[in-house]
């Protein structure tokens, strides 16, 4: 898939920019198998990267100038340091691109002028963290073009800082990790506190399982602000609970803290997430045993729990996990940060089509938009293309 993509990149570098470009760097999309809401809470999440790639042709450009297409919008942008260096100044999809400039050169790194082309397959809006893709792939192409002494491990925390402090946009560390460490046959157990990361065996073809995504084509509902609401309820949960962070409330002292504070609401934001990095290790640990199959409860209870204790599904979300379970799914759960965005189940490879049917007859008994499908296995992180 990361030929196309990348062809079409090509395409689009020559067409705009009349030359060649000196490479392609491809970055995944990712899905979280579990851990949702955990990241900003300094708690552990167990995402794993896609085959779905963005992939940013690139070359050297002039000095302190960068210039970006993308196929989403065929007019280019270009910007140049003063632009760079102030957060705000670039907005839109460009705004992820200054961004990774921005926080490359407050890092102290002497970032090269560049022409960019992007072109992606994995959807925007789907809660597939398209974003963290293009950051991720902007990122590596800068660093190989400018010879930047910059090493992996530090790509996340950078292009975290990208996206929150330039984007403006308050996501944890979870996606930049995913789409940079990523591996092949693996899901990344990240500790968001420690950012110690472990690669965790998830060898789906091996036990002839698959994890369907469905891409709910929901129509994000409040997402940004709602996002916003649930992380400032967690801190304030914590301050209440004398904790640095929620990860903090251990899981047999949860009846105690949860007794400490003063309403419904919050009582139930601060069991989602303490429950959640529980499942997180639970779900570890069974992979760790070669026991795949009996993750599937989890994800259950995980989507359970975003429902109705952090209420950050929607209808069509939820139509679409009841529908896949009734199938024979092992598990499924929304994945993302929620209102919208995609589900994953857990199923036999060769059952893949047939959930995918069930859940499109019941999207259409319900008159929801037809969904998107696809089977997915854990792909590698970002990589320069040959």
């Amino acid at each position: 898939m990361s030929g196309d993509v990348a062809a079409r990149a090509t395409e689009g570098f020559r067409q705009r920019y009349a030359a060649e470009p000196a490479g392609h760097w491809a970055a995944p999309g990712r899905v979280n198998l579990i851990g949702e809401h955990t990241d900003y809470n300094d708690g552990f999440v167990l995402p794993f990267a896609l085959p779905l790639r963005t992939v940013v042709a690139a070359a050297p450009g002039p000095d302190a100038r960068w210039t970006v297409w993308s196929e989403l919008d065929d007019a280019p942008v270009e910007f140049g340091a003063a632009e760079a260096d102030e957060p705000g100044r670039v907005d839109g999809w460009a705004a992820y691109v200054a961004g990774v400039v921005w926080a490359l050169r407050a890092a102290g790194l002497d970032v090269p002028g560049a022409r960019l082309a992007i072109a992606s397959d994995v959807p925007v809006g789907s809660g597939l963290s398209s974003s963290a893709a293009i950051e991720a792939a902007v990122l590596a192409a800068l660093v190989d073009l400018g010879g930047l002494d910059l090493p992996a491990d530090r790509w996340p925390r950078l292009a975290q800082r990208a996206e929150n402090e330039y984007v403006g946009a308050p996501t944890g560390i979870m996606d930049q990790s995913v789409v940079v460490r990523g591996r092949a046959g693996h899901a990344l157990f990240l500790d968001c506190r420690t950012e110690e990361v472990e690669q965790i065996p998830f060898d789906l073809d091996a036990a002839g399982l698959a994890v369907l995504v469905i891409d709910s084509r929901a129509p994000h509902r409040h997402a940004d602000g709602e996002y916003a609401a649930r992380r400032r309820s967690c801190e304030r949960a914590a301050a209440t609970l004398g904790v640095t962070a929620l990860r903090d409330v251990p899981t047999d002292g949860l009846d105690a803290a949860l007794a400490r504070l003063d309403d419904d609401e919050t009582r139930r934001r601060v069991r989602h997430v303490v429950t959640e990095n529980q499942r997180v290790l639970d779900t570890v640990a069974l992979l760790r045993a070669d026991r795949v199959r009996e993750t599937g409860p989890l994800l259950t209870a995980s989507h359970a729990s975003m429902r109705d204790d952090f209420e950050i599904t929607v209808p069509e979300i939820d139509t679409a996990v009841e529908a896949a379970l009734a199938a024979g799914a092992y598990g499924a759960r929304m994945t993302g940060g929620g209102f919208g965005g995609c589900v994953l189940a857990l199923v036999d490879a060769d059952a893949a089509e047939k959930v995918a049917a069930a859940v499109t007859t019941a999207y259409a008994d319900r008159g929801f938009t037809a969904p998107h499908t696809l089977t997915a296995l854990p792909a590698p992180g970002v990589t320069r293309l040959p």
